[in-house]
């Protein structure tokens, strides 16, 4: 979770981030809480719908104050705001719209602030509460350029709030158009966040130079609210003054069963140091050491001798896994695999990789986040998709979620196979009780699965995927059999769902350098090599600001705290047989509300 997040829901503020700004008392503060929250929902349901509304919100409220706040989500989400009048209605918003924040549930946020564009008289505290919460929501669920502008118009109206941290946050996620589009609005504040940004990425591989150019910046914009008090990710660059990363040693095998997936990350990273260069940064040399040559130990030391400050690499999964067995590591080292145990123990050890179990743990997230309870998987039997599936079975069981039906498929087989138990089909019906899918598979089969399921009746169940299904190009006849199917992906392969276009793309020179015909899964290489390039060079940022995000081109990436870094993918959802934005989210069980 963000920092100001973690500020904003800490556990000392919720009574006054429930009820807004202000200190008030509400008829929900000053209600005994001796009443048991099963017991409020159970007289709720023989209520009328206005008896009904007021009930559940005192339930939700119970049960956050009791601290069983993914609970008290689920049931402030399923309230029918419209049966609320007045304070009730806002009650219900900023308890919600705070729940959601703590959840990460960015469409509840947005589904309490809607109460700005009703006719609700609000006071100025309490709408400024709700607009913060907005933007923030606006940033988890993916809107960066909707969320600086919420955040902004805020910062105008000088609102009790430190928005720095948050706007730097999101307008670090802005590129090309998306970026063009602040620039509509001709006040200080925002002009003066765009050039701020803009100094940054042309100086940002010189710590002497961008704090140069800020100087210059805030001469120019002296009042401006960065200007008293810069963002957080760029104060911690001055401690990094004379330790910029100026020679990168890379562990890669040149011969060998992993040469190809190392030969695309090389690439990768060549690509990515050349445009760097061509764009004037000042960029670290890199030097390749074959990993097939020598051990570990010697590499290490011969890369010591040779002047390199950090290493990238290696690529074998058995080595990260002796390496993070270890107290530390020589050098401070970013890893090209993730290792087996269960936490890193080695100090200057980062792990990077296009992990699918990753994945398949942000699409339980996801999935849970959108309200559904019971989730039916489909996951190849072998050993890749086991590992895959405990990961999301996991994260599934952590959000509260229960597993109705789990099947292991033959790749080969028939896929009406493995959808007749999942569905435990009895006659053309299915009779098991789910509302999601899980689906890994590759994309001949995931195509048969969504006519599979219709043919039992089971059309309308909501399928939710990794990125495997999608061969990485368009392909509109082939892939309609997978309309409705929600899936993620690293931004580079579905620029238009990601970011509305290529030329908003992270590192987008590279991308267009390294963009054809080539097999999907190799240009994802080329990408992750293009991120481990940049994660290289920050690696003393990563390890003095652990919160710092890289915007990449295989995700958003920050690292965990055992150094392990995590990609957060963009959605997308197929339309016509071609990936689309997933627009104002996904399917819920039932309508949010009538209003929306």
């Amino acid at each position: 979770m963000h920092k100001s997040l973690r500020r904003l829901l800490s556990t000392g503020l919720v009574a006054l981030i429930m009820t807004g700004c202000a200190v008030q008392q509400t008829p929900i503060e000053s209600a005994p809480v001796s009443k048991e929250p099963t017991e409020l929902l159970r007289q709720a349901q023989d209520q009328n719908a206005r008896e009904a509304a007021l009930t559940r919100l005192e339930a939700a409220d119970i049960l956050a104050r009791r601290g069983d706040l993914a609970q008290a989500l689920g049931v402030a989400g399923d309230i029918d705001s419209i049966q609320l009048q007045g304070d009730a209605r806002l009650r219900w918003a900023l308890l919600l719209s705070y729940l959601g924040l703590n959840q990460e549930d960015g469409q509840s946020v947005l589904q309490a602030t809607s109460l700005l564009d009703s006719n609700l008289a609000i006071s100025t505290d309490d709408a400024q509460t709700l607009m913060y919460r907005r933007g923030l929501g606006l940033g988890l669920t993916g809107q960066p350029a909707d969320a600086v502008e919420q955040l902004i118009a805020l910062q105008r109206q000088e609102a009790p709030f430190d928005l720095n941290d948050d706007i730097w946050q999101q307008l670090s996620r802005l590129r090309g158009p998306s970026l063009e589009q602040l620039t509509r609005f001709n006040d200080e504040f925002t002009q003066g966040w765009v050039a701020l940004i803009e100094v940054q990425r042309r100086n940002g591989s010189s710590v002497e130079r961008l704090f140069t150019h800020i100087e210059q910046w805030r001469q120019q914009y002296p009042n401006h609210p960065a200007a008293r008090r810069l963002p957080e990710n760029l104060r911690a660059l001055r401690d990094l003054r004379g330790e910029e990363v100026r020679h990168i040693a890379v562990f890669l095998p040149q011969s060998g069963p992993l040469s190809n997936v190392a030969e695309a990350i090389r690439e990768g990273m060549q690509v990515r140091h050349m445009n760097a260069l061509d764009q004037g940064e000042q960029t670290p040399q890199l030097s390749f050491y074959d990993t097939r040559d020598a051990d570990l130990d010697t590499l290490y030391a011969r890369a010591a001798m040779d002047g390199a400050q950090v290493v990238i690499g290696p690529l074998d999964k058995d080595t990260v896994s002796r390496l993070e067995l270890g107290n530390d590591v020589p050098l401070p080292t970013l890893a090209l695999n993730y290792g087996t145990s269960d936490e890193n123990h080695a100090e200057n050890l980062f792990q990077f990789g296009l992990s699918a179990e990753d994945e398949a743990r942000q699409v339980a997230r996801r999935a849970r986040l959108d309200g559904h309870r019971r989730a039916g998987l489909l996951i190849p039997n072998n050993p890749w998709g086991r590992r895959v599936g405990e990961a999301f079975k996991q994260t599934w069981q952590e959000q509260g979620g229960e597993i109705a039906s789990a099947i292991n498929y033959d790749p080969e087989g028939r896929v009406a196979n493995a959808v007749r138990p999942l569905l435990d089909v009895r006659g053309e019906r299915a009779r098991r009780d789910l509302d999601m899918l899980f689906l890994l598979a590759l994309p001949n089969y995931a195509r048969q699965v969504p006519p599979t399921l219709k043919f039992f009746y089971a059309g309308n169940l909501p399928i939710y995927a990794t990125s495997h299904l999608f061969e990485g190009h368009l392909q509109p006849q082939t892939d309609h059999d997978l309309n409705g199917v929600t899936f993620i992906d690293i931004p580079w392969v579905i620029p238009d769902a990601a970011v509305g276009g290529s030329d908003a793309l992270p590192f987008v020179n590279s991308y267009r350098k390294l963009r054809d015909n080539r097999d999907s899964a190799l240009f994802k290489l080329n990408a992750m090599g293009v991120d481990a390039y940049e994660l290289g060079r920050r690696l003393p940022l990563l390890t003095l600001l652990p919160s710092n995000e890289l915007y990449g081109a295989t995700g958003i990436l920050k690292a965990g705290p055992d150094h392990r870094i995590h990609r957060d993918m963009p959605w997308a959802r197929f339309v016509d047989g071609v990936p689309q934005p997933p627009l104002m989210g996904f399917t819920r069980l039932e309508p949010l509300d009538e209003t929306q």
